[in-house]
């Protein structure tokens, strides 16, 4: 059986695979759970940059993992202006 990833792997593995696929700017991780599945990542990124940068657009990415650590699947959660509460975008 292989060693299962530890919650600072699975940070890693995701800040990458969202850096590669995306091809933006990963600004952070926002939340990282223990699922049924296996792990739920939400990763913040850079979509646009602006000047002045609070207008920077900042959108938040859920990624799903298996318990090996492989992604499974990923879709754009929300789209916000940085530093705002605020969500101008929201997926369902």
């Amino acid at each position: 059986m292989a060693k299962k990833p530890k919650m600072q792997e699975i940070c890693e593995i995701v800040t990458e695979t969202a850096g590669l696929l995306l091809k933006k700017k990963v600004e952070g991780i926002s939340s990282v759970a223990k699922v049924e599945s296996g792990w739920r990542v939400d990763v913040e990124t850079l979509e646009r940059k602006a000047i002045p940068d609070t207008q920077d657009l900042i959108a938040k990415y859920q990624f799903d993992l298996d318990e090996g650590g492989d992604v499974t699947g990923y879709h754009r959660v929300e789209i916000r202006r940085r530093g705002d509460l605020e969500v101008i975008e929201e997926e369902v």
